[in-house]
């Protein structure tokens, strides 16, 4: 047997390992080189007869005692580890393999849990449409949903009055039926949600007649829904408890409410912050002053420097989106500043423009400047504009 490797080692795990230890280790190693899953694989499939037979012989405690005395030497005499064969493929193994076909034939460990317990009922989405400045700020809605509500005469049952559901004689209540399927290394069980009932364990025989025993009617429910501030495109609010029905008594699923924010005009929003841009003239530009800016709490005043030039951007701290956690908390509002050049002039303006481009071309001269006091840019510029004017 020298030619075979250690078991623990070919599950990868210490000799000390648990019970619980092994089982993940074999399910990750069977999931990953099982044959239906690596058609026409000969190493795969090697690796996989390995990792069963390794498995097979350390999840079952007298086949482990002995091979941690005597190694593979324990099976060589016509013992249960003589060829993989010889394994018994039921119990664990069995829930394992279940597994592992119910994951790749669409089973698998969830369809087990399916059990006929309470289960809450499905979620429920809409959409709503809300304007740039309701997901800023939020808003309330009034809105109406389909919802599914229970039967006042079988009281959500599905059974006719003065009977009751009965016990599902397919899975007898269990709300699963494990099937026997031959594989290529023995036969393995497969457990899945009873398709008769459903995985509830109980079917209804007489059906209620006011709800043709669905247990529920369908009406249209009007509702009040609140959007907090802050929030964005493509986010949804979950409003508790107005999804689909629970089953077996289990709690109703929730009603997530999809948001599909219209764009504004002005505004622009990267996060919580604003972007937005303002014209200003070129007198504006050049004196500076107080110049109007809107912002989403309403217009404002905002004195420029003089000499602003285009793309200048102002940084308006707070006035921003609120942040949906804590809406005192604001991103900030950028606003760039665009210079406006006239397109139409008429004769008497292009005129004084031209005077006044005449006047400008000497205020860099520094000749002019000698032994005078220095005048800033501003007063440069109003005398410039003083001089034009009179002429």
């Amino acid at each position: 047997m020298a030619d075979k490797r250690d078991y623990y080692e070919v599950l990868g795990v210490d000799k000390n390992a648990s019970d619980a230890e092994l089982k993940k280790a074999y399910r990750k190693l069977a999931k990953k080189y099982h044959p239906d899953t690596n058609p026409g694989d000969k190493e795969a499939e090697a690796k996989f007869k390995e990792a069963s037979e390794a498995y097979a012989v350390l999840s079952d405690a007298d086949k482990r005692r002995q091979y941690d005395q005597f190694g593979h030497a324990a099976f060589e005499q016509g013992g249960g580890a003589g060829g993989f064969g010889g394994f018994d493929f039921g119990g664990d193994m069995g829930d394992i393999f279940g597994d592992i076909f119910g994951d790749l034939f669409g089973g698998g460990s969830r369809s087990r849990r399916a059990y006929n317990g309470p289960m809450q009922g499905a979620n429920v989405k809409i959409n709503m449409r809300i304007s740039f400045m309701e997901a800023v700020f939020g808003v309330e809605k009034n809105i109406e949903i389909g919802y599914k509500e229970e039967c006042e005469t079988c009281h959500g049952t599905g059974a006719k009055p003065g009977t009751q559901p009965q016990t599902c004689p397919k899975c007898n209540g269990s709300g699963q039926v494990v099937y026997t399927q031959q594989s290529l290394f023995g036969q393995v069980r497969n457990v899945q949600t009873c398709p008769e009932c459903g995985g509830a364990g109980k079917v209804v025989k007489e059906k209620c007649p006011k709800c043709a025993g669905q247990g529920f009617k369908k009406i249209r429910k009007p509702l009040k829904v609140t959007i907090p501030a802050g929030v964005d495109n493509g986010i949804s609010v979950r409003v508790a408890g107005f999804g689909e029905p629970g089953k077996n008594g289990g709690p109703r699923g929730d009603l997530l409410v999809g948001l599909q924010v219209d764009s504004h005009p002005i505004f622009q929003r990267q996060d919580y912050d604003i972007f937005s841009t303002v014209p200003i003239s070129f007198a504006d530009a050049a004196l500076g002053g107080d110049i109007k800016i809107r912002t989403l709490d309403g217009e404002i005043t905002q004195t420029i420097r003089p000499g602003t030039q285009t793309d200048t951007r102002i940084r308006l701290k707070g006035k921003g989106v609120p942040s949906r956690r804590n809406k005192n908390l604001r991103g900030d509002h950028y606003v760039t500043l665009i210079v406006q050049v006239p397109e139409k002039l008429n004769n008497e303006q292009k005129e004084l423009l031209r005077k006044f481009d005449d006047a400008m071309k000497g205020i860099y001269k520094p000749e002019e400047n000698e032994g005078k006091k220095k005048k800033s840019f501003k007063e440069k510029v109003e005398e410039k504009l003083k001089e034009t004017f009179e002429d």
